[in-house]
């Protein structure tokens, strides 16, 4: 898309080029907790969600809205090896740069787009996105662009419904339904205020950083009273949803857009494997080529299933539905494997059966063994419910929830592991059950 502008008297027109940018918000491994122990082996940005790492699907949405110009992703991980190869990856992949900028201490949610703000704004596009890492979604983004176009607001939010319970772990947004103007926000309320939810999924003009500056100035201000150096680090923490969509909601700068296509958060390993149902199907759509189809001589798929090219499948197991198995995994004679991701490397021995499960990095299943978790899926009956906030503990005791094998865990033959979660490099010699393996 090209605007006209007149130069000069004789109204000669000059196409300017939109450009965009895209923000994602990595966090770092202070967050994540929940993600453990998978986010032991690689930053969570990174764990591999329906076949790919969980922002490439991020990036991917990104790269197909016309003008984009660049990818910055903001964060607090250090830039180790597996980071560094996946940004190579992905500029080679989508052609466009993709560049890591470190957060020199967690800034929260809206401290490293201030902190960055210079590498955002150079080039001056007409606006940029900004991506919670830790959602998974359809990514209306080219839907979002248009709504801003016709009327530009500093800040657009992507929202959607849940129910009455479900909308107080999230960000409640009243809107002016004629308008869809923000009138009022709350992060995660005490009591219902709306069924409309923050998505963690933006779009910002060029002067939504102002906003960002004045809290960081107050930020300063207050620091400053009570440390005389005038050197306060926490000036630079800002969060987008309290200090900003809060402290703005109702003075026309913040405006909703509705989505009623797909959408979770992936705060745990659970979600995880939600997420990886929900872009599997997706697939039908967007990635056909990346689902199995079933061949002759090939191993039985029901429904949707990720196989990764390197990975040797043997023809009598039957895999799905909603099943990805990663590179170079080894899957046996007469293994029956469901609603599971398969890490890098794994081998599931003949006969295995694995059922809502994630088996890590290098881990070994033996024959015969029974490796299942409980299912924890919205309500089905409930167009409007989401995945609940998981918590690992109850009355003391482990809620039954999937199973997760961390890297390189040797489960024996014939034994059963149900609803447990095995630390990495465990070696197992008997069944368990609601049990955590240390």
């Amino acid at each position: 898309m090209a605007r006209g502008k007149s130069v000069g008297s004789n109204c000669v027109k000059v196409a300017i080029a939109i450009m965009l940018k895209a923000v994602i918000l990595i966090g770092g491994p202070q967050k994540g907790t929940r993600f453990r122990p998978l986010s032991f082996e690689v930053p969570k940005p990174l764990f591999p969600v329906a076949g790919v790492p969980m922002i490439q699907h991020h990036i991917e949405a990104c790269a197909q809205v016309p003008g984009m110009q660049e990818i910055l992703l903001i964060g607090f991980y250090q830039p180790d090896e597996a980071l560094t190869r996946f940004l190579e990856a992905a500029q080679q992949e989508f052609n466009l740069p993709v560049r890591y900028l470190q957060e020199f201490v967690p800034l929260g949610t809206g401290g490293g787009l201030y902190h960055f703000r210079d590498q955002i704004l150079a080039g001056g596009p007409e606006a940029f996105f900004v991506l919670n890492a830790d959602v998974c979604s359809d990514f209306p983004l080219s839907a979002m662009l248009a709504a801003y176009r016709r009327e530009p607001h500093p800040f657009l939010l992507l929202g959607t419904t849940a129910n009455r319970t479900q909308s107080l772990n999230y960000g409640c947004i009243v809107e002016n339904p004629q308008t869809h103007e923000v009138l009022h926000y709350v992060e995660k309320p005490s009591t219902f205020v709306s069924d409309v939810i923050n998505c963690g999924i933006y779009l910002f003009s060029p002067e939504a950083l102002k906003p960002l500056r004045d809290v960081f100035q107050r930020n300063q201000q207050d620091g400053q009273l009570e440390d005389s150096s005038g050197l306060w680090p926490g000036a630079g923490t800002i969060r987008l949803e309290q200090d900003v969509f809060s402290a703005l909601a109702g003075q026309g700068q913040i405006y909703v857009h509705l989505t009623d296509g797909i959408w979770s958060q992936i705060k745990s390993a659970g979600s995880a494997l939600y997420a990886s149902r929900l872009y599997l199907g997706q697939y039908q759509l967007t990635h056909p080529e990346r689902l199995a189809k079933h061949t002759p001589g090939g191993p039985r798929i029901r429904g949707n299933v990720y196989i990764h090219p390197t990975a040797k499948v043997a023809p009598s197991a039957v895999l799905g539905p909603n099943v990805s198995i990663g590179e170079g995994v080894t899957v046996g004679e007469g293994v029956r494997l469901r609603e599971s991701i398969v890490l890098h490397g794994a081998t599931l021995q003949e006969h295995t059966c694995v059922l809502h499960t994630i088996v890590g990095w290098g881990s070994t299943v033996g024959r015969w063994a029974r490796v299942e978790g409980t299912p924890n899926d919205p309500n089905p009956n409930d167009p409007r419910a989401h995945m609940d906030s998981e918590s690992l503990f109850k009355d003391g005791k482990l809620l039954p929830a999937i199973t997760i094998l961390g890297c390189r865990v040797r489960i024996p033959a014939e034994v059963l592991i149900l609803n447990s979660i095995v630390l990495p490099h465990k070696e197992l010699s008997r069944s368990f059950t609601n049990q955590i393996i240390l």
